[in-house]
């Protein structure tokens, strides 16, 4: 069987051009560590990468201290930059020992396991502070940037203290 001839009368045809994409979204800040550490603070996080990695680099770029609560069982799954890690064996209920063992909580741009920090921070009293964040609550206060995070960490790290 032989495949029919295109007509005669066509021709090629222009397709549109494909819509505009939009602006990428802007990266997001950079991890607070290095301003915690300055501040003379212990840096706590999840140990692992990412967002979580970047913050202990720039801890210890500064001279910092670092705890990563592990997920696992495994010190050797901690970044390389944690003095100490603690495994747990929890998988993401460790976000629980995380938020237990700050006395404030940082939230960057992340998912449901920022979120359940978020949320076990606000049950248990602690300060919360965000940077592009969940908003959720008007008990997290928002900021712009790494500086003004930390900055408003510590003062109220410090405020409840001295109550």
């Amino acid at each position: 069987p032989r495949l029919p001839r295109p007509h005669r009368n066509t021709r090629p045809r222009r397709c549109p051009p494909p819509p505009a994409r939009p602006d990428p979204p802007p990266p997001p800040p950079p991890p607070p560590g290095e301003r915690v550490a300055k501040a003379g603070a212990v840096l706590v996080s999840g140990g692992l990468g990412g967002v979580m990695e970047a913050a202990s680099q720039g801890a210890k770029k500064a001279g910092g201290v670092t705890i990563g609560i592990l997920p696992g069982t495994d010190k050797n799954e901690a970044n390389p930059y944690i003095d100490y890690p603690i495994v747990t064996g929890l998988g993401e209920a460790r976000n629980v020992l995380v938020v237990r063992n700050s006395d404030a909580v940082i939230a960057l741009p992340g998912e449901f396991g920022t979120l359940s920090e978020i949320a076990f921070a606000l049950k248990s009293g602690k300060p919360v502070i965000g940077i592009s964040t969940w908003d959720i609550s008007e008990k997290i206060i928002q900021t712009k940037n790494p500086e003004e995070a930390v900055e408003t960490a510590v003062k109220l790290i410090r405020s409840n203290r001295k109550q």
